[in-house]
């Protein structure tokens, strides 16, 4: 008998009646051994997630206003004593409470506050499954600089393996200095993975409200086609760039171990859902493309200068600025004479911006060095690409027959995707023509 991990995540723990649910499933196959839960997210249009609420606790602590704090407090409160009682059972989570909020006033730390709507997610599911809860500090460690230690895959395998079922919070675990760490916005797909990783799952399961990946985001195309399969390397990039069903990091710790993952929605549990694999059994010649996706918001730095291919470390110097304010790039489009640096404008607030450039111009002296601003970049993503001839024409003419104006083109070394930067605004029509153009 195989072993499944499953992952559920905001909407699947919303409240009480949606988290039976969630245990039926469970229950209803019994290799559903390990389940990792999300804090509970929104009821509906207009509530507030509980991870949320627990930042707004966080920003009241550390600014001393006690009376906001208690205000905000209330109704996390409210929220998980309206569970309890949707579920029928008393589950103790007022004591729980008592605690959580005891150690959030003794100074337990931003990180510590923003988990604990994961923490009492899976004590209550725990106690509705009748399994054993295992905190995810038990198992889950960071390095110093904060990136995962592999220890955690051995010590996972120890801790979990000591239970035949077990339920698990996710988006945090234990940081070097002995504290709760939580992972970046989203990291309990992370830690469901990491789970699979750690009992060598035959399956990783992530419940959420879609059925699945789709080619296109449904609210810029209509019914847009549904993808019963693709790679975690397909999923990676269509994450990434803005589809959002799965943490695009998520796919590390099982691609390694060839774990598949599928993609289930908890309101439609029949649904067949998307299975993310190592390989695709899909024939390449018949899917060119798998999917598109989009993301707004980028900053071209583009650099000219003559005979730039011939000055040694000039790519390292221009690295280098950007390197010592903690900055990541996105891509790296170049020429002979030419180097674009596209950046998320996360990264360029408060006056950033001008001072790379400064840098940039003191240290390398390129010819011309100016900026665009206000991209948004499309991926078309498919491993059929490479096995189509005329793949890359047929896109440009569908943006051309558009009336599109791409500003940026990358491709791959892999042919896996073509990227293109359009302006902000176009960012939704072109998409809907590269679909339409694939797709109809």
């Amino acid at each position: 008998m195989g072993i499944k991990v499953c992952k559920f995540g905001g909407t699947s723990m919303a409240d009480g009646n949606i988290i039976l649910t969630g245990a039926k499933i469970i229950q209803s196959d019994a290799e559903r051994r390990y389940v990792v839960v999300s804090a509970p997210g929104k009821r509906f249009s207009g509530d507030i997630k509980v991870t949320d609420l627990l930042y707004e606790c966080s920003d009241a602590y550390e600014s001393g206003d006690e009376a906001a704090f208690q205000k905000v407090f209330e109704k996390i409160r409210s929220r998980f004593l309206n569970i309890e009682k949707e579920i029928g059972k008393d589950l103790h989570i007022s004591a729980a409470l008592d605690v959580v909020e005891k150690e959030i006033l003794s100074g337990a730390g931003r990180d510590y506050c923003a988990s604990r709507g994961e923490y009492l997610a899976a004590k209550i599911m725990s106690a509705v499954l009748e399994v054993p809860f295992v905190d995810a500090t038990e198992f889950i460690r960071f390095k110093e600089d904060g990136t995962l230690d592999e220890t955690t895959f051995e010590l996972g395998a120890k801790v979990l393996g000591a239970h035949q079922r077990a339920v698990v919070p996710g988006f945090y675990g234990l940081g070097a200095n002995g504290k709760v760490k939580t992972f970046s916005r989203g990291g309990g797909d992370i830690s469901g993975s990491i789970v699979a990783r750690s009992v060598m799952a035959s399956l990783y399961e992530n419940w959420t409200d879609v059925s699945g990946f789709y080619a296109c985001d449904p609210r810029i195309v209509n019914s847009p086609k549904w993808i019963s399969e693709l790679t975690y390397q397909e999923l990676r990039e269509l994450s990434y760039m803005g589809a959002n069903v799965l943490h695009s990091e998520s796919i590390f710790p099982v691609r390694s171990a060839g774990i598949p993952i599928r993609i289930c929605n908890t309101f439609r549990p029949d649904d067949a859902g998307t299975y993310i694999v190592k390989n695709s059994t899909r024939d390449m010649r018949e899917v060119v493309v798998t999917g598109v996706a989009g993301k707004k918001g980028f900053t071209a730095i583009t650099l000219e200068k003559s005979l730039m291919n011939s000055e040694i470390g000039f790519v390292e110097k221009v690295l280098s600025v950007i390197g010592k304010h903690g900055i990541s790039f996105e891509h790296l489009p170049s020429g002979i004479d030419t180097m674009s640096l596209v950046i998320d404008n996360e990264y360029l607030k408060d006056g950033i911006l001008q001072t790379l450039l400064d840098e940039m111009e003191t240290l390398v002296h390129p010819d011309k060095l100016y900026t665009h601003e206000n991209i948004a970049l499309v991926a078309t993503v498919g491993h059929g690409m490479a096995k189509n001839v005329g793949t890359s024409a047929r896109l440009f003419k569908a943006l051309s027959e558009a009336g599109i104006n791409v500003n940026m083109i990358d491709q791959g070394s892999s042919e896996l995707n073509i990227i293109v930067g359009v302006e902000n605004e176009d960012c939704a029509d072109c998409i809907k023509a590269i679909y339409n153009e694939f797709f109809n």
